[in-house]
């Protein structure tokens, strides 16, 4: 527990936007050095909270915000001039300037020169790196650089702006599991060097593994602010969604038959002697690091890119998949980790991407689509998924990421796959929604089909698959089952080089 005075204390804190009540009698109070997450659903009012905090939105009168003890109203200049710096999921940094220059250039677009000191300018991007133990290449172009480089970046910035609270939203996003473990470790540093830190994530174990404190948030107001050490998965699930969720593992009867056979499958450069079966009604995940090769097998097994060798057998039938089409006429799905450009057509409606994947089976006998029966089979994907939505006629980009997710799967499920394989399924998607994915896999599987998961992300294989599989550098290194070992020995397993 971190016993120094608060540096930021927010009491009363409510916002309305004409009718919408966003925050409702919220309060805050962050210590330096102390990491703080702040959870909770899309909507739950995090957004509205940070903004508060950096000053952008003024709280509704009767709030009341103390910096060091002092009564204050906060406007976007007083906030950075206090300290006060966020990290927005796009980083708000410039791709096209070299990484000294967007650390530098709160500095020096503030004291207002018309000549930048360049070596001046490198010189203090050195000292923002070396007071968190980082090093990169200071005249490289940022739009050079990965995700994980750039999110450093944005924090060297913060740091060169004297920094006392730093507040990033939902930074681990877009990065890998090796990438999590790493920026992690720079969030440590900012507090052993006394710099609060306010941490938002949709990654439970993330939440609880850095943070000291969690402030939940639900429907606008605080469900309670708990220390990170008494909660637990499932706790912290529920408070953030009132909702109850089954953390128990699951077995499947060994006595299922084979669904799925994979002998022998290599592709060069990609994965090498791959093999494994798949049962009838299994949940198999595939989890490894970014390289592992998981993510190209699956396309192999859907028929995207064939394999060099090996065998690929479905129901005891030996399958030669050259392409897509060939995948789906075998009866394989193919949910991909890139929903946005590749699961849905953005500007397309629910309607017409709901059936994307059976145009063919919807003509009538004059070569048009049957509206009739389009209309029934969207009627029942919609119904069966749950899909939230007031008119399937409305573009697919009006829904949240969740309910996208789920027109991705009424697409796959219209082919009546044997095999659905799901690529990062709840990628981008809050802890409600992905419940509610979970729920539609598991029925799934107990309808028969054969499911393969992959995924970084250890709680999601654990407690939804009945096995899983390890791989490293394009080979299958381990097979577990939750019911024989830990969430916390798997995730050693897949680290381990």
């Amino acid at each position: 527990m971190n016993e120094k005075k608060p540096f930021i204390e927010l009491r009363n804190i409510s916002k309305r936007f004409g009718g919408v009540t966003a925050l409702d009698d919220v309060g805050l109070s962050l210590s330096p050095g102390e990491i703080h997450c702040l959870a909770g659903q899309n909507g739950s009012g995090k957004s509205t909270l940070i903004k508060i905090i950096s000053g952008v939105y003024r709280p509704e009168d009767g709030a009341e915000i103390f910096i060091d003890g002092e009564l204050v109203a906060l406007d976007p200049a007083k906030a950075i001039g206090i300290g006060i710096q966020v990290i927005y999921q796009d980083l708000s940094i410039f791709p096209g300037l070299s990484v000294a220059e967007n650390i530098g250039l709160g500095q020096y677009c503030e004291k207002g020169r018309f000549f930048v000191d360049k070596g001046r300018l490198v010189s203090d991007a050195k000292t923002a790196m070396n007071k968190i133990g980082i090093s990169l290449p200071l005249r490289k172009k940022v739009s050079e650089l990965s995700i994980a480089d750039r999110q450093l970046v944005a924090i060297c910035r913060a740091l060169a702006n004297d920094a006392r609270l730093v507040i990033m939203d939902e930074p681990t996003a877009s990065l890998t599991r090796t990438e999590v473990k790493a920026l992690l470790s720079v969030v440590k540093e900012l507090k052993n060097r006394d710099i609060a830190v306010v941490f938002v994530s949709h990654r439970l174990d993330e939440v609880i593994e850095v943070a000291e404190r969690v402030t939940v948030l639900r429907d606008g107001k605080s469900v309670g602010v708990f220390e990170a050490s008494e909660l637990d998965d499932k706790k912290l699930a529920t408070y953030m969604t009132g909702l109850e969720f089954d953390m128990t593992v699951h077995d499947v009867e060994h006595h299922r038959s084979v669904l799925l056979s994979v002998e022998g499958l290599t592709r060069q450069n990609n994965y090498k002697d791959v093999s494994f079966e798949l049962h009838r009604g299994e949940i198999l995940g595939i989890t490894g690091l970014l390289g592992s090769g998981r993510t190209e097998l699956a396309l192999s097994l859907f028929g995207k890119n064939p394999p060099d060798s090996g065998t690929i057998a479905l129901e005891g039938k030996y399958l030669s998949l050259s392409s897509i089409r060939d995948g789906i006429y075998s009866g394989i799905g193919y949910v991909s980790e890139d929903r946005l450009t590749l699961g849905i057509v953005m500007d397309q409606s629910i309607r017409d991407n709901s059936v994307l994947t059976v145009l063919d089976r919807l003509k009538s006998s004059f070569g048009t689509i049957d509206g009739t029966k389009r209309d029934q089979l969207v009627s029942s994907s919609v119904q069966e998924l749950s899909v939230k939505v007031s008119d399937v006629n409305l573009p697919v980009r009006t829904l949240s990421g969740g309910n996208q997710q789920k027109v991705v799967l009424a697409k796959w499920l219209a082919t009546k796959p044997k095999v659905l394989i799901l690529d990062s399924p709840t990628v981008g998607v809050d802890i409600a929604a992905k419940k509610g994915i979970y729920d539609i896999v598991k029925s799934l599987s107990a309808k028969g089909m054969g499911i393969i998961m992959i995924s970084d992300e250890i709680p999601e294989v654990y407690y939804n698959c009945h096995r899983i599989i390890t791989m490293q550098r394009g080979r299958i290194t381990g097979e577990y089952r939750p019911t024989e070992t830990s969430e916390q020995d798997l995730a050693s397993r897949i680290d381990e080089v």
